[in-house]
């Protein structure tokens, strides 16, 4: 064989080993950068077109977060993350991004406060490929539970507040609100005017002296409506036709209902999330039962496979199997938001939360379709109701043991009229006026009992 056969023959051969060899692969390449920030902790995301590993370390002086990303080559997507860092951002000062080696990038996070960094990659799933996932939480002995802990206190009351709670260890069921909301209006509604009762006189003509009227000095209880806007940060939920998220709609009845319970008397309210980040679903759960809620409500605005489905609703908890397909279909929907959102299934944290969601009991089952009920017949009297029933399924953000708790859908954003519908202030005021009317309704006949205090 001659020289230059031999080099022909082993140029082919090294070409097409180049070509055939799985084991050489191409850098990843970043097609979307992402972050978060929220007071209860910041989430940074990268999103590629294949798996990326990283390793990270923290620098306590000052506090800075290091991050290897492998497998990549900085590019224009990448550089991004220097400006999408807020100057409101609790967490991340600054982002400083280079080329640390080759197929080595380094991030490094200059941070405000020292955090808990949980890193971990996400599948591909919904509309997202690959991501990587930095989730900077405060500093505590659990990052999870200590977010869970956080939004549990109710929003201060510009009324004025109610009793003080006794100090004997338990209170009876009369001694609640029932009895208050039977007798007075609420804040929300015109008052009434006084009626105007004729003194009793005796034989002589005379006005016979009325003792003063007794007041109920029984001390009353404010209740906790814990209101969940579903959704949030990098689980958009439904999208409408022009766009519009349902994550951003159910927030903004979120809060038009919470300033209407902040006027009413003896209530308060709590809210799992104020702004646009994520909250898994079991986390949404333990909020309501660390805050020790009386009600759980989760506002949601669906979307259809087509655009004719349209209405309003209202779905329970069943340990059993749906009342319906299309229950079930929606549930199966909600229940996947923590795998669009995106929480690290290793977690110690998650698989604790999964045997807690299954603790939920027949009693707490029976206590929200009552509350379902009036909200459902209050609703149906301003929208078109998509079912005039209250539905049930195995909704997880619904399974605390615990706490009545109902999931309302706001409307069908798939649909175009009321995705138009849903952005105008009238009709979020309208729903949520709703729902607390309904709300209402259900305390003003079976409020929630008592809590038990602990004598100092």
């Amino acid at each position: 064989m001659t020289v230059d056969r031999r080099r022909f023959l082993y140029q082919s051969s090294s070409i097409a080993l180049l070509l055939s060899a799985p084991t050489i692969a191409r850098g990843a390449t970043i097609v979307a950068v992402r972050v978060w920030p929220a007071p209860e902790y910041t989430r940074v995301t990268l999103e590629s077109d294949q798996v990326l590993s990283a390793t990270h370390f923290l620098v306590p002086h000052p506090p800075r977060l290091v991050v290897d990303v492998k497998g990549l080559n900085l590019d224009p997507q990448l550089r991004e993350l220097v400006g999408k860092i807020r100057p409101d951002d609790p967490f991340i000062r600054d982002v400083r991004v280079a080329q640390f080696a080759p197929d080595v990038v380094r991030l490094v996070m200059d941070l405000k406060q020292p955090v808990h960094p949980q890193v971990f990659t996400l599948p591909p799933v919904a509309a997202y490929r690959n991501r990587l996932v930095f989730d900077l939480y405060p500093v505590g002995p659990n990052s999870l539970l200590a977010l869970a802990d956080q939004p549990a206190r109710p929003a201060d009351r510009p009324v004025a507040r109610a009793r003080a709670e006794p100090t004997s260890l338990t209170q009876s069921r009369e001694d609640t609100l029932g009895d208050w909301l039977q007798q007075h209006e609420s804040a929300l509604d015109a008052p009434k005017p006084p009626r105007v009762a004729q003194a009793p006189s005796d034989d002589s003509g005379q006005v016979a002296r009325q003792d003063p009227p007794r007041r109920d000095r029984r001390p009353q209880r404010s209740v906790l409506l814990m209101l969940d806007p579903g959704h949030g940060g990098e689980d958009p939920g439904a999208t409408g036709p022009s766009g519009v998220h349902e994550k951003d709609m159910v927030l903004l009845i979120g809060r038009e209902l919470r300033e209407m319970v902040q006027r009413t008397p003896n209530m308060r309210v709590a809210m799992t999330r104020d702004s646009d980040f994520f909250v898994p679903l079991w986390m949404r759960v333990e909020k309501a039962q660390r805050a020790n809620a009386d009600l759980f409500t989760s506002i949601h605005a669906d979307g259809w496979f087509t655009p004719e489905a349209r209405g309003a609703s209202v779905f329970c908890l069943s340990e059993g199997g749906a009342s319906s397909v299309e229950a079930r279909l929606m549930a199966q929907r909600e229940n996947a938001a923590d795998a669009i959102g995106g929480i690290d299934i290793q977690s110690h944290d998650y698989q604790v939360a999964k045997v807690m969601l299954d603790m939920s009991t027949n009693a707490q089952i029976n206590a929200s379709l009552k509350m379902a009920g009036p909200t459902l017949r209050r609703m149906g009297s301003i929208v078109h109701l998509h079912s005039r029933q209250v539905q049930q399924a195995g909704f997880v953000v619904l399974k605390s043991p615990t706490v009545p708790s109902m999931l309302v859908e706001t409307a069908f954003i798939s649909n175009p009229e009321e995705e138009a519908r849903l952005q105008t202030p009238t009709y979020r005021r309208k729903m949520a006026r709703a729902i607390l009317e309904g709300i209402r309704d259900y305390l003003s006949t079976r409020p929630p009992l008592a809590r038990r205090r602990t004598m100092v």
